[in-house]
C-alpha cells in the first residue's frame, strides 16, 4: 500500500474539520434551555443528533473544498487543506461528501423524526447554496452562517420533541449573528491596508466596510441581550424551596460573555469563535457560571 493511501483516510478527516465539531454541541442547547437534560435516554439522543449533524456538516466541508480546490490552491493558506494540496482526489471528496450527506438525512429520519431529516435536508441545502452562490451576496452571507448556528440550535429540540420558545429562538439568532460579524470584522480589520490579501482571502470583504461590520455585530449583541433578558424575566416566578431567583441571576453571566467576546471583537481578533471560546479562561469562568446557574434555576435550588 503506497504511503498516499495510508494517509488518505487521515486527509478525509481533516477534510471534514474535526475542529469545527465543537459548534455541534449547540444541539443542546434547546433541551439544555427547557430543562430536559435529566435522563441517560435524552442524553443518548443528543448523541446520536450531535453525529448526525456532525456527518452532515463534514459533507458540506467535503464539497465545498472539492468546488473551491482550484482557488485555494491559489491562497496562501488555504493550498494546505487536503483537497487542494491533493492529498484527496476531487472526484473522491464529491463521492464521500454526497454520501455523508445522504447518510445523515436518512439515519435522522430512521433514528429520530421526519423533521429532524427535513431540517438536515433544510441544512444541507442552504449550506450548498451557500458554497455555490449565496457566499458571494452581500448580507445574505452573513444571515446564511447564522441560519447554520441556529439550525444547530434548533435540532435537538426538533429531535425530542421540545417546543421552541421565541425568545430562545431570537437570542440564539442574534447571538450567532454576534459572533458571524464579529468574525467579518476581525477579518476586514486584520487585512485593512492589503488590498492583495482582501482579494485573495475573501472577495466579498471588499463591499464591506469596517464600519458597517462593527455595527452589525454591535446590534446583533444588544438585541441577543435584550431577547435573553426578557426570557429570563417572563420564565416564571422562583419556587419556594430555590434559595435565588438563579434565572433572572444568569442575566448578568449572560452579559458579561457578551462583554467579553466584544473585547476580541473590538481589537479584531475573534476571527475564529471556536478559537475565542476555547482559549480565553475568563470566558470560560464565565460560561461555567452561567451554566451553574442557569442548572441551579433548572432544579429549583
Amino acid at each position: 500500500m503506497s504511503s498516499g493511501a495510508r494517509h488518505l483516510p487521515l486527509a478525509l478527516l481533516r477534510t471534514a474539520r474535526p475542529r469545527q465539531w465543537v459548534k455541534n454541541t449547540l444541539v443542546v442547547a434547546a433541551p439544555a434551555a427547557a430543562g430536559e437534560l435529566d435522563s441517560v435516554s435524552t442524553v443518548l439522543r443528543l448523541v446520536v443528533v450531535f453525529a448526525l449533524f456532525t456527518t452532515a456538516a463534514s459533507a458540506v466541508y467535503l464539497i465545498n473544498d472539492a468546488r473551491d480546490a482550484d482557488a485555494d490552491r491559489a491562497h496562501p493558506v488555504k493550498c494546505r487543506r487536503p483537497v487542494a494540496a491533493g492529498d484527496v482526489p476531487v472526484p473522491l471528496a464529491y463521492a464521500t461528501g454526497t454520501a455523508l450527506a445522504a447518510t445523515a438525512v436518512i439515519g435522522a429520519a430512521v433514528l429520530c423524526n421526519a423533521m429532524t431529516s427535513a431540517l438536515l435536508t433544510a441544512y444541507l441545502s442552504v449550506q450548498l447554496a451557500y458554497c455555490i452562490w449565496l457566499k458571494h451576496v452581500l448580507v445574505v452571507d452573513m444571515a446564511v452562517v447564522t441560519t447554520g448556528f441556529l439550525m444547530r440550535a434548533m435540532i435537538g429540540g426538533v429531535a425530542l420533541g421540545i417546543p421552541l420558545s421565541r425568545w430562545f429562538l431570537i437570542t440564539t439568532g442574534f447571538g450567532a449573528l454576534f459572533m458571524v460579524a464579529a468574525k467579518r470584522y476581525s477579518e476586514a480589520v486584520q487585512m485593512a491596508g492589503a488590498e492583495a490579501g482582501r482579494g485573495a482571502t475573501r472577495a466579498l470583504l471588499n463591499e464591506y466596510t469596517t464600519g458597517y461590520l462593527r455595527f452589525v455585530w454591535q446590534l446583533a449583541a444588544g438585541v441577543a441581550v435584550l431577547g435573553y433578558c426578557l426570557w429570563a424575566l417572563e420564565s416564571g416566578g422562583v419556587a419556594d424551596s430555590a434559595l435565588l431567583p438563579w434565572r433572572q441571576l444568569s442575566v448578568i453571566a449572560f452579559i458579561l460573555a457578551v462583554l467579553r467576546y466584544a473585547v476580541f471583537a473590538d481589537r479584531g481578533a475573534a476571527g475564529a469563535p471556536e478559537d475565542v471560546v476555547l482559549r480565553d479562561r475568563a470566558l470560560a469562568v464565565i460560561g461555567l457560571v452561567w451554566a451553574a446557574m442557569y442548572a441551579l434555576a433548572v432544579a429549583d435550588l
